[in-house]
């Protein structure tokens, strides 16, 4: 089958994959859509380190082709959206409704898939990147009818963790003011969380100003290349500024744009060993620097949730389809993503 697999030096189209059958508590899906993701370029160019070779992807849809014993929330046939969280059900964190805190989610990529005999790792539990995969059953969410598979792809990753920051992490209220630094496809769902959550002011920061059209089309209530202009909007500062890029200097551009009792929500991923700082009299203020895993969602909830949302009108999935790519273009698709050019580039199979 066809897949795309890092091999530790370049990324390659293959066909000869192989994956195994699904065994107890687990789900094999035939994947229909993948949205490409910056942190699948991240770990190419070496910014998330990952063993390798590796099956790149960690936010797709599909159909369930076959499930191991003991599942019962999913059947063959059915679509489902999947997520990244290979939480284990039973810990305490998950117990406490944490399970992106689950210590067993974190750090143990599995090697479901091979190539010529020899065993090829999952990236992010998912691996959404081939034509099948085979996942934790708590990682496969039946979303029903109703969502293009190519925008139900997006829940997983995107919206997940730019919606999920906002209404889980931050909890923002209505009538708060937001900056969210970074327009991509995590910023536009941080911005359209925001609007769901009836934020007053919503200010995006992005220095390509070819974004501003979709930037307000998810919610935005104005829109500035630089961080610099903010304060002419907001004088007393942002209840909230989420930083979406991953530079250090604009996790400190987000603390210093920061209202009394103001939080700065991290969800851009520098390298890494990268260090931030900030003035630490500022933070007395009742101030907060927040990091955020995953949007802190629960997936069999959220997930369902938003595709719900989707169906009623209330949140933008196809408008961050950029374009779609068949697979075989991974490598435009990845061009196209790295200069900017795409809310979200989406492969098909």
């Amino acid at each position: 089958m066809r897949g795309v697999v890092f091999d530790g030096r370049r990324v390659e189209v293959v066909d000869d994959l192989e994956v195994r059958d699904p065994g107890p508590g687990e789900v094999r899906v035939a994947i229909t859509a993948a949205g490409l993701c910056h942190s699948d370029l991240s770990v190419v160019d070496g910014t998330i380190p990952f063993p390798a070779p590796v099956v790149l992807g960690h936010e797709g849809a599909g159909i369930v082709e076959s499930v191991g014993d003991g599942v019962t929330h999913v059947a063959p046939g059915d679509q489902v959206a999947l997520s990244t969280l290979a939480n284990c059900g039973t810990c305490a964190e998950c117990d406490r409704g944490r399970p992106t805190m689950c210590r067993r989610a974190i750090g143990r990529p599995g090697r479901p898939f091979s190539r010529a005999g020899r065993p090829v790792y999952q990236f992010a539990s998912n691996s959404a990147f081939a034509e099948l995969t085979v996942v934790r059953a708590v990682q496969a969410v039946r979303i029903g009818e109703g969502v293009p598979a190519t925008s139900a792809a997006l829940i997983g990753c995107g919206v997940l963790t730019g919606v999920g920051a906002v209404l889980n992490r931050a909890r923002v209220e209505r009538g708060d003011s937001v900056v969210v630094i970074g327009a991509g496809g995590i910023g536009l769902n941080v911005i359209q969380g925001a609007r769901l959550a009836g934020a007053l002011r919503i200010v995006a920061v992005d220095a390509n100003p070819a974004k501003e059209a979709v930037a307000r089309l998810f919610g935005a209530s104005h829109f500035l290349t630089s961080v610099e202009g903010v304060r002419d909007i907001l004088p007393t500062g942002a209840d909230h500024a989420f930083e979406c890029v991953g530079r250090v200097e604009l996790v400190r551009a987000a603390v210093d744009l920061l209202d009394r009792h103001g939080q700065a929500v991290l969800l851009g991923v520098p390298p890494a060993t990268a260090e931030a700082s900030f003035v630490v009299s500022s933070m007395y203020l009742d101030k907060s620097i927040l990091g955020c895993r995953y949007g802190s969602s629960r997936p069999q909830r959220d997930i369902a949730l938003y595709a719900e949302l989707y169906r009623e009108g209330r949140l933008m999935l196809d408008e961050l389809v950029t374009r779609t790519y068949p697979v075989e273009d991974f490598g435009k698709a990845a061009e196209d993503a790295e200069a900017g050019r795409v809310a979200r580039a989406v492969l098909t199979f």
